[in-house]
């Protein structure tokens, strides 16, 4: 379940600075999932396709579709055994009280890591956190679209993800969600318990080919091969546009307008 779409976007204009980088699971991720994974399982009984695909070991990204909330539970229960981090929003650790331990407690048991939402210099402080992550062969998820699809269309990727993938030379699972936004629906406070979901994972992909990380060419297209492959899965109907909210004052509208190198 990711926080917010947007709370895990591996664009850095969208995201910005984390906290803590795991060198390894904690021994309450570890708990949380083993009470977490049978219980998701026995209720929603997923439709799970490809988890041969996922390597035991070692750096990896998975790189999904996004359509809810619970995205970020349904990827670490279908990849078990193996560990799955991904970011989200520093409030959810930062509340007080029996309900603020509780939100923090959850978090941290389904893998998430705080991060503070920003730009310039914080959102590339996200990225490197995310390298740190990788760094100690952890596996992370991305949501390239950068925030939740409202209307069930895959929108174009940024390029954070390929600038990732090509710095830390890790392969990329290309995830297709379906259903999720059935089982819990943006404005939703509880999961429904009427619909299941589909996690389909597919092949590793090796973006090298594309070229180094610093060329924005090379990001382009690793950024266009992911989504290739996420829509493959998924089956959505495109969008063929970047998902963002309405530009907020002038200075946004025209930054929007001018050319530049989306990420």
């Amino acid at each position: 379940m990711t926080t917010s779409a947007d709370s895990v976007a591996p664009d850095p204009d969208e995201t910005a600075l984390a906290d803590d980088t795991p060198s390894k699971p904690s021994w309450f991720y570890t708990f949380g999932r083993m009470v977490l994974t049978p219980l998701v399982r026995t209720i929603y009984r997923p439709r799970v396709e490809g988890r041969e695909n996922i390597p035991p070991e070692g750096r990896l990204i998975f790189a999904s579709n996004h359509l809810s909330f619970i995205d970020s539970i349904a990827i670490p229960v279908a990849a078990a055994p193996r560990a799955v981090h991904f970011l989200a929003k520093s409030s959810y650790f930062e509340g007080r009280g029996i309900k603020g331990w509780f939100s923090k407690a959850f978090f941290t048991a389904v893998g998430a890591i705080p991060v503070r939402r920003g730009a310039g210099q914080a959102a590339l402080d996200a990225l490197d956190q995310q390298r740190q992550i990788l760094e100690t062969e952890a596996a992370v998820a991305l949501y390239p679209e950068g925030t939740r699809s409202l209307d069930g269309r895959l929108y174009k990727g940024r390029t954070g993800i390929a600038f990732l993938a090509l710095q830390t030379g890790s392969p990329v699972i290309p995830v297709g969600l379906i259903g999720t936004d059935k089982v819990m629906p943006v404005g939703a406070k509880f999961p429904s318990l009427r619909h299941r979901v589909t996690i389909r994972f597919g092949a590793p992909l090796d973006l090298s080919q594309h070229g180094p990380a610093h060329s924005g060419k090379a990001r382009r297209t690793a950024t266009d091969e992911i989504m290739a492959a996420i829509h493959a899965l998924s089956g959505q109907e495109l969008a063929n546009a970047f998902n963002e909210s309405p530009a907020q004052g002038p200075v946004e509208k025209i930054r929007r307008v001018l050319p530049h190198e989306r990420r």
